[in-house]
């Protein structure tokens, strides 16, 4: 299949560098695949199109303050961006600018707060980091303190923005779990959610659901290869809880609504790990642990979600991959038609990517 079938041109006041002003006055464009109608809302009215009894699986995952800062001993100056625990809870993998010249000098660090040891250049760009704290006991505590979001690069942020500290609040979901600061980018379709309108959808008869996914630096990566089966998908941790995944494999009271692409990709690659390798996957209390390496793309079917909250995705991205086969499940039609929806919200200004508007799809 031609990765170019997945391109299309957004003009660039599309991108969205702030979030709406509250949570739920973000945009929603709602899309029924029964009878191809659209409608233009607002996220707070939500409630008034989701199914009767629905039951929406979100991500807890908490966005970590992934990117820290730190001096080589020549003076030079390093920025850190850490990707996932190593070995241990003081070894992790980084991205590192520069890369080169830091690998080459063997350490970084912050005097009285930390120092770092370049312990290894991995295949992919990255480099295995080993933390000594000064202050602090664990890597997470020392980017809590010393760090900033690490908002995509799409989203322009200068030196000392005074918009960073609304980021720390605002690239975090209402519902993050902090003890699972593992993700270093912002499940961005529960962004949108706030506690009164969680309570009022749970008022209505709506359940919630939790899982985790430890949402990587790959969610970003375009596809580059001229053949979408060529694509080296990159693998995420999850965790689905027992409770949760046995609410899943139940079609039963009502439709199940993925509140994010990362949530979709957990339920997906679960349901198809514990048909084909139950072993591999399932723990002794019946809930999920794995690492996802799941591509989605047309004309993919789906095992456990009928609905999909989602935002608006980069060109040639792996997800705007997995929301056209949504669209149309075992058929390639929803390729052409995810486009018409583009061109449709960039017609009515919808904003777009992490900070921007959101799609239901029923």
């Amino acid at each position: 299949m031609d990765s170019a079938l997945f391109d299309y041109h957004l003009p660039a006041e599309c991108i969205a560098q702030e979030p709406a002003v509250t949570r739920d006055a973000s945009r929603l464009m709602v899309v029924n695949r029964a009878d191809r109608t659209v409608t233009h809302t607002h996220f707070a009215a939500i409630g008034e199109h989701l199914p009767s009894n629905a039951r929406l699986f979100r991500n807890n995952a908490a966005v970590l303050k992934a990117r820290i800062f730190g001096t080589r001993p020549t003076g030079g100056k390093v920025e850190c961006l850490l990707l996932q625990p190593a070995e241990d809870a003081v070894t992790w993998w980084c991205l590192l600018k520069p890369g080169k010249k830091t690998f080459q000098g063997g350490q970084f660090g912050v005097e009285g707060e930390y120092t770092a040891e370049v312990l290894e250049a991995g295949s992919n760009g990255n480099y295995r980091v080993r933390f000594h704290p000064v202050r602090v006991e664990s890597v997470t505590d020392i980017s809590e303190r010393l760090g900033i979001m690490p908002l995509p690069p799409y989203i322009e942020r200068i030196a000392n923005d005074p918009r960073q500290t609304d980021d720390n609040e605002r690239y975090q979901t209402v519902y993050a779990d902090y003890d699972k600061r593992v993700a270093v980018a912002a499940p961005t379709a529960g962004l949108h959610f706030t506690p009164e309108l969680i309570d009022e959808l749970t008022a209505s008869g709506a359940t919630f659901h939790d899982l985790t996914l430890q949402v990587g630096i790959g969610t970003f990566h375009p596809i580059q290869v001229d053949q979408i089966e060529a694509h080296n998908i990159h693998r995420e941790w999850y965790e689905i809880p027992t409770d949760a995944y046995r609410t899943l494999q139940n079609p039963e009271p009502g439709p199940r609504i993925a509140v994010g692409t990362t949530s979709v990709r957990s339920i997906e690659d679960a349901m198809r790990r514990t048909q084909n390798a139950p072993e591999t996957c399932l723990t002794p209390s019946g809930s999920v642990q794995a690492e996802a390496d799941i591509f989605i793309f047309p004309p993919a079917q789906f095992a456990a979600v009928d609905g999909l909250i989602t935002n608006f995705h980069l060109p040639k991205s792996t997800l705007l991959c997995l929301v056209s086969a949504f669209l149309t499940p075992g058929s390639e039609d929803g390729i052409p038609w995810l486009m018409e929806l583009y061109a449709e919200a960039i017609a009515h200004k919808y904003r777009f990517y992490s900070y921007g508007d959101a799609m239901l799809i029923l």
